[in-house]
Formats: C-alpha cells, structure tokens, sequence
C-alpha cells in the first residue's frame, strides 16, 4: 500500500492552485444577490482547478482509466451546475440540479458496484428515506419528485463510494478513504442546500455548503489517483 505522506509529495503540489483559488472565493464573498459571470468564475475557479489537477496526470491517464475519466466528467457538469446554481434566484436552480444529479451518476459509475456490500446500501437507505421523509412536508410541486430522486441518486453515489473502503476487512486504501469522505460532505453540503432552501434559513448556511462542497470535490478527484500504478509513486521517492 501506498504510504499517505507519499501521495501528500506527489499530489499535493498538483493541488496548489486549487487551494488558492479556494481561497479567492472565500476572501471575494461575493453576493450573491448580484449574480454576474465574475461571480460564476469565481465559485467554479476551484472546480477548473480540479481539472487541472487530474488532466495534470496526463491525458492517456484519463483516457485509459475509466474511474478518472467518469470523475472528470463529473467535474465538468458541476462546474455548469455550479454556474447555473449563481443564477438560482432567476429560474435555474433546476438546471443546477439535474446537472449535479449527472454528476452523482458518474461518480457512481466510476465508484462501481464492487464489493456490493448491501449492509451499507440498507443503512444509507434508510437514511436516505429518514431525510426525504423531513424535507417532503416542506416541498411542493415539481421539487416534491425531483428532490426525491436527486436524493435517490446522491444516497446511491454515497452508497458506493463507501462500500468501496472496505474497513471491517482491512482491505482500505488512502483513495477510497478519500471518496468515502468526499461523497459523505457532498451529502453534507447538498441537505444544508435544500433545508436552507426548502425548510428554514440555516446559520452561516453558504460557508457550510461552500466548504464542504469543495472538500468533498476534492476528495473525490483524490480518489481517481488510485487508478495509478503504486510503482509510479515509489519511482518519485
């Protein structure tokens, strides 16, 4: 197994632009009452930069390996949803959910369906359900089905990528980990999203999502690197 300090040298460098960019949107904090393109390329700037970071490993490393090619293609419709979400307030918050829902279907592809492991399935189910179960008194309309589905879909992204880590069998890697976390605070940022939205006004609600959003993007993009050969690593040392 790859020693995580290891992998911290090779791929840490990769990911500087990413946390500078981060930063900006962060330091900016643009309002969002006044949604313009600056703003857009802004909060999608970390995204970019996670293209970066990934097509950084070369091109035929995405082309050969279809986990980190699914996950680049991941990227690109988050960023979209990403640039449709600034304009939320002016109809498009729909666009920006069924650009992230494509999103979730390739980072489920990409997680795949081995091991199965149907225990994990059950209980992120039933979460799943639980938190549907809260939201559907608040919903109305179309969003009645389509936040049912989009959290069909999310709950399945989640679901795979933790049924990939594989701890009770010590058969774990630092990048499965690694989506395991990410797919947890996708999660995380996208039920602060609709309770904001939906329910009721949450505290500090934009740092929360906006945080755990592009941790969890980054976390994600981490785990594609597990498609590399360990030797490549060790040929760095």
């Amino acid at each position: 197994m790859v020693s995580p300090v290891t992998v911290v040298k090779c791929e840490g460098p990769k990911l500087v632009p990413f946390f500078k960019a981060t930063c900006v949107y962060f330091v900016l904090w643009l309002p969002t009452s006044s949604p313009s393109w600056f703003s857009a390329l802004i909060k999608c700037l970390p995204i970019f930069c996670l293209w970066v970071f990934l097509l950084a490993h070369g091109v035929n490393f995405l082309v050969s390996h279809r986990s980190a090619k699914r996950i680049f293609a991941g990227l690109i419709f988050s960023a979209v949803g990403d640039a449709f979400l600034i304009w939320q307030e002016q109809g498009y918050f729909v666009h920006g959910l069924l650009m992230f829902a494509v999103t979730h279907i390739l980072y489920s592809s990409a997680f795949g369906m081995k091991p199965l492991d149907l225990r994990s399935g059950l209980v992120v189910g039933l979460i799943s359900v639980v938190l549907y179960t809260f939201l559907y008194s608040y919903l109305s309309g179309p969003f009645t089905y389509l936040v049912a589905v989009y959290t069909a879909l999310i709950s399945f992204m989640g679901w795979r990528a933790i049924a990939g880590v594989q701890l009770c069998n010590d058969l774990w890697t630092w990048t499965k980990l690694s989506a395991c976390l990410g797919s947890v605070l996708f999660i995380v940022s996208d039920l602060t999203i609709a309770v904001n939205k939906f329910c009721f006004p949450v505290p500090s609600s934009r740092a929360i999502i906006m945080a755990t959003y592009y941790a969890a993007q980054m976390l994600i993009s981490l785990s594609a690197v597990e498609c590399r050969d360990g030797d490549d690593y060790k040929k760095r040392k």
